[in-house]
């Protein structure tokens, strides 16, 4: 067996000798052979290949715990766990370029300060469809804030009202625009409290949450789960938040068509959600509002049976909220109502016209 030391071995598989020892601390490369006397570490060359794989998942930033992972499964196995990883570090790279461009606009843009305040019209109404014995849906929708969330588990529905009632206390907070995602974070901290306390540590009892908080100029947006926000713009429809499911990551990265996805059996299936289980990493962004911006947010209730492409003509049709609250309600039930369906529908416009 041919054997290099491990400056030689660090050489070619671009780790260095203080990496090295560091993994065979850890048992991720563990050395062929250590001499007894010296404690020099000797390395087998069929250990280069391990060790590359080593070194090209440590320059793509994971952790060394998911590496000790990745190098445990087969080559097939091991390919889907990195995209699954990438695809995970591009979300969290969204989140994060929607919230430096936010601040990039915050820092340069002083005369916003003189910017007119707008104001939101809403409505909000949750259903029961067709099919379930119980809503364990809550929607909700006031001045400063709209929420939906969808309850699952023996008691969804307090999960979900415990959920939105942990925010409405944000209708009378004293908000800014450069201090709103703090605002709205503790408040989601303090959600996610609640639902623990009504799901006594069961995983299987607790909620989404998609809720959006109103400044006057812009809105803030938190979002865990599978129930959606969209914005009409110019007549376009656009889907603003992420579903954090099991079937979305699958489209995520690569192995699941967007129309496979509909149909898919384990399409309800949550990655993410406010649970009596370990705490979960909710989205959250800021959103500039235009005049005549109109807001949806829904549960999978009415975007799991109704097409986007539905969603968008009777939202861009309908005149008011209420109306399209009303006629969105009504066609996720004339689809068959089989769950809970609940929207929000708001419209940011400017008073003085």
């Amino acid at each position: 067996m041919e054997m290099l030391t491990i400056g030689a071995f660090a050489k070619a598989s671009r780790l260095s000798p203080k990496a090295l020892r560091l993994y065979d601390e850890l048992e991720l490369l563990r050395p062929a052979r250590v001499d007894p006397h010296t404690g020099y570490r000797y390395y087998a060359a069929g250990q280069l290949e391990r060790a590359r794989l080593v070194a090209w998942l440590r320059r793509l930033g994971m952790p060394l715990a998911s590496i000790r992972e990745v190098c445990a499964l087969d080559p097939a196995a091991a390919a889907r766990e990195v995209r699954s990883y990438w695809a995970r570090i591009e979300a969290e790279t969204a989140v994060r370029r929607d919230l430096a461009a936010f601040l990039v606009d915050h820092l340069t843009a002083e005369s916003r300060k003189d910017t007119t305040m707008l104001e939101l019209r809403y409505c909000a109404h949750s259903d029961t469809g067709r099919v379930r014995p119980a809503n364990q849906d809550t929607a909700y929708a006031g001045t400063r804030l709209l929420a939906v969330a969808d309850g699952f588990g023996a008691a969804g529905a307090p999960a979900s009202n415990a959920a939105v009632a942990a925010l409405k206390p944000l209708e009378s907070a004293e908000l800014t625009a450069g201090g709103v995602l703090n605002v709205l974070e503790d408040a989601v901290h303090e959600a996610a409290r609640a639902v623990r306390d009504v799901a006594d540590g069961s995983e299987e009892i607790g909620t989404t949450l998609t809720a959006l908080l109103w400044t006057g100029s812009r809105l803030a947006l938190v979002h865990i789960g599978d129930s959606r926000a969209y914005l009409l713009r110019d007549g376009a429809l656009f889907r603003i938040t992420h579903d954090h499911t099991v079937v979305q990551s699958m489209v995520d990265e690569g192995r699941l068509t967007l129309e496979e996805a509909v149909t898919h059996p384990q399409r309800a299936l949550l990655l993410r959600a406010l649970s009596g289980g370990a705490p979960a990493l909710p989205d959250l962004k800021l959103h500039d509002a235009r005049p005549g911006d109109r807001y949806l947010l829904c549960s999978d209730g009415l975007s799991g049976v109704v097409p986007e492409e539905r969603i968008e003509l009777l939202l861009a049709a309908a005149p008011a909220p209420d109306e399209a609250v009303r006629t969105l309600v009504d066609e996720a039930n004339a689809a068959g109502g089989p769950d809970n369906v609940s929207c929000v529908v708001a419209d940011v416009v400017d008073p003085a016209t």
